[in-house]
């Protein structure tokens, strides 16, 4: 692990040894979760290319140094309901973790690249493959989707979110048996323990300003309805993996906004659905996930 500053924050990342291959694969994690959950991709990925995985602001070990004082107050205020967002000065909207990413990619002179990232993190690709043309080659996106704004769904899922958010104190990780709760949520097959573990951690420790923050900006009808001109416009190839069993990014709304790429015209080509998967394909299928994106990529070599 390795640390470097991003606009006043320490941002923690792994880089592995660069190969013959000319583009490094940039993985970038989804919400509540940490770069951990790339290694059993980056493991089968390494041999033949240099991949680079990060926390985002927020997440993980990327946390901003924020006085504990200030901390506790705005816990209190989350509970209470009283937190509101203004998209224009956020530092947590998928633009300006691209804008992150960006940085990222300059300070470690990263000069060509392939994006792959995860739920909210494949939007946070898809942002910087638009920001990033002369960088980025392609995009990548595990069990990221949408672009339909549904009123009445997006504000439950909002409520969910925060009352998610404001049952998670510091002592939770340590009441036992809590992580076989997190072996079974959101994937078609538990998981192991240690990952059930290291999402509990990571949900934990999350800043509660970018665990709120992002949920709450990415999730606008605004950012929603943009998502599909995103990928519109966007010049370089980029695919889509879905998880047959899905329950949260279902594969229809996974092939709803792959559709508006030009390459979905040849049979919808740029979707992949992995069987027996759920939300966390790098998890639950790492194999497969890992094959077809070396297949992509060397496709486009």
């Amino acid at each position: 692990m390795a640390n470097i500053e991003i606009s006043g924050v320490s941002h923690s990342y792994d880089l592995t040894a660069p190969s013959s291959y000319p583009q490094t694969l940039i993985f970038i994690h989804g919400w509540l979760n940490s770069r951990g959950y790339w290694q059993p991709l980056i493991e089968r990925l390494s041999v033949d290319f240099q991949c680079l995985s990060y926390d985002l602001r927020g997440f993980g070990q990327s946390q901003p140094k924020v006085e504990e004082n200030f901390r506790d107050d705005f816990d209190l205020s989350l509970r209470e309901g009283e937190f509101t967002i203004n998209p224009s000065e956020s530092v947590y909207t998928p633009s300006a973790y691209a804008e992150d990413l960006a940085e990222l990619l300059e300070k470690l002179h990263i000069k060509s690249a392939w994006l792959v990232g995860h739920s909210l993190g494949g939007t946070i690709a898809l942002w910087g493959a638009a920001k990033l043309p002369e960088i980025v080659q392609g995009v990548i996106c595990i069990n990221a989707g949408g672009g339909i704004y549904l009123k009445e769904a997006f504000e439950h899922f909002r409520t969910v979110g925060q009352r998610f958010l404001q049952v998670r104190p510091r002592w939770l990780s340590q009441v036992p048996w809590i992580d076989v709760l997190f072996t079974r949520n959101h994937v078609a097959r538990p998981l192991a323990r240690y990952w059930a573990r290291q999402r509990v951690i990571d949900f934990v420790v999350a800043d509660p300003e970018a665990a709120l923050g992002t949920l709450l900006y990415s999730t606008t009808e605004e950012e929603i309805n943009r998502l599909p001109q995103l990928v519109a416009q966007l010049k370089q190839p980029v695919y889509f993996l879905a998880g047959a069993e899905d329950k949260v990014m279902e594969p229809k709304y996974v092939r709803h906004l792959a559709s508006f790429h030009p390459t979905f015209q040849y049979c919808g080509e740029n979707v992949i659905e992995i069987p027996e998967c759920g939300h966390l394909a790098m998890l639950e299928q790492p194999d497969a996930v890992a094959t077809e994106i070396s297949r992509l990529v060397l496709q486009h070599f």
